[in-house]
């Protein structure tokens, strides 16, 4: 089973759904771009936020266990994907990447 590596690439902000929809959160997230976050195995890393986790895990797992080609050459990396988490306000997106290193 490989590693995977997680990439905060990007983060973004929807402040007039914020406004119209969302009740008031102290603190909804606390990834930041450039973050790097290793699977070990398919685990969740500690640290990495439970919910987005419950989003990128399937694809963490599968890259883990060697899968690759998701939607016959989605990514130009074969063994990676670009996965977004699921909130709707200030979604995250990941990039996952199997490493060559062989999990703990």
């Amino acid at each position: 089973m490989k590693n995977v590596r997680i990439t905060v690439k990007r983060i973004a902000c929807y402040p007039d759904l914020i406004e119209a929809y969302e009740n008031p959160i102290e603190h909804a997230c606390s990834m930041r771009e450039g973050q790097v976050f290793t699977a070990n195995g398919g685990q969740r890393p500690e640290g990495f936020c439970e919910s987005a986790w419950e989003t990128v895990s399937p694809f963490v797992r599968a890259l883990a266990h060697g899968a690759e080609n998701f939607y016959d050459g989605w990514m130009k990396d074969p063994r990676s994907a670009m996965i977004s988490c699921n909130d709707g306000f200030r979604p995250v997106s990941f990039l996952l990447e199997a490493t060559d290193g062989d999990a703990d």
